[in-house]
């Protein structure tokens, strides 16, 4: 099983506490052999350190075909604020993720529109076979668009669509019972301001947050970001004290099973702690992801997780964010690799090796050590 892997005598493995250290650390070299790129801006223009110019340093990009997780904005359905699906949906109508990959991103991600991105488990067009026989016994209890319409995230690709996105989105909120006045989005009855407060624990966070946050702005939305240390984003994000997160992650398999509980059951919302961040608290879900848990074969499977996946995205619980479909790796050109790397994860670094030849040369070349 192991024949041409686990080529290492030793590996040596360096914790940083600061993303940047650890990027310094790598363009000098000796400390980090390879790294696993996750910031597009970086990826783009700043590798053009000497040793990438010199051939030293290389990059590569390694498709994947593993399932994607759901990373996104998600808000706490616990706060009466977000308790209204138009409200929620508002919201998601307010993110323009087009302009935001195109001038802050390079244009290196696909939007993200299933809660089982990248494979036979997500979602698509309209329910039917299976599915549409499972999603029949909640009719009654679902949004009517769900079997009639494909469900589609808004898109922003003009000014145009902008303005009709935006224009959309106060449509909701009135229909929820928000509305305008002196340019602040209030509670028709009540008057009292619309305010949200995302959560973040990383400067890049503001990156991510800011475009959202400047659209909710101009709906009128009393809308900040606050960045926490870390001990501090566990405490609250354990808690659940937040009204929303600007970024969190939901990594899913192709086999999914009882971690859906805890990522979206009834049960995991009141339980501190739990990974079902938004709340949701749905016995549609709950009966849903009973039955992914116990589906009897593949395709009884794949019918459930569309369900649920159905179910959660025309609920609006979370805003969908991006996925970038490959791995970015930049190393030091001491290895060998070999041509051929597994298409689910995208790439295996314990199949590479030491090349004796590549490694001497640049231990003569830089003093460091690599």
């Amino acid at each position: 099983v192991k024949i041409g892997r686990e080529n290492f005598d030793r590996q040596r493995f360096s914790y940083f506490l600061d993303d940047n250290a650890s990027w310094q650390a790598f363009t000098k070299g000796g400390f980090e052999d390879f790294r696993v790129e996750s910031r597009a801006q970086r990826w783009a223009v700043e590798y053009t350190f000497p040793a990438i110019k010199a051939g030293d340093v290389r990059k590569a990009e390694y498709p994947t075909t593993s399932p994607e997780p759901m990373q996104a904005y998600v808000m706490n359905t616990r706060r009466p604020l977000f308790q209204d699906v138009r409200v929620r949906q508002a919201l998601t109508y307010a993110y323009d993720f087009e302009s935001m990959n195109r001038t802050i991103f390079f244009g290196a991600y696909t939007r993200t529109d299933s809660y089982f991105e990248g494979g036979d488990l997500a979602s698509s067009g309209l329910p039917q076979g299976k599915e549409l026989e499972i999603l029949q016994q909640y009719r009654d209890k679902l949004p009517p668009e769900l079997f009639t319409q494909e469900f589609k995230l808004p898109v922003y690709t003009t000014p145009q669509s902008g303005r009709e996105n935006l224009r959309k989105a106060y449509d909701l909120f009135k229909q929820a019972g928000w509305v305008n006045r002196g340019g602040k989005l209030v509670n028709e009855k009540t008057g009292e301001p619309f305010r949200i407060e995302f959560l973040g624990n990383d400067p890049v966070d503001e990156r991510v947050a800011g475009p959202l946050i400047d659209n909710l702005r101009r709906l009128g939305i009393d809308a900040t970001l606050r960045i926490v240390d870390d001990s501090q984003y566990t405490n609250r994000t354990r808690a659940f004290d937040f009204d929303m997160l600007a970024v969190a992650g939901f990594q899913q398999s192709n086999s999914p099973g009882n971690e859906q509980r805890d990522f979206f059951s009834s049960t995991a919302a009141d339980t501190s702690g739990s990974r079902n961040l938004a709340g949701i608290k749905n016995p549609i879900v709950d009966a849903l992801i009973d039955r992914v848990i116990f589906a009897t074969d593949r395709d009884d499977l794949i019918a459930a997780t569309h369900a649920l996946d159905r179910v959660l995205l025309w609920n609006y619980y979370m805003i969908p964010q991006w996925h970038l479909g490959k791995i970015r790796i930049a190393y030091w050109n001491k290895f060998g690799i070999p041509e051929k790397q597994p298409a689910y994860s995208g790439v295996d670094q314990n199949s590479w090796w030491i090349d004796p030849d590549k490694e001497k040369a640049l231990a003569a070349k830089y003093k460091s050590g690599n």
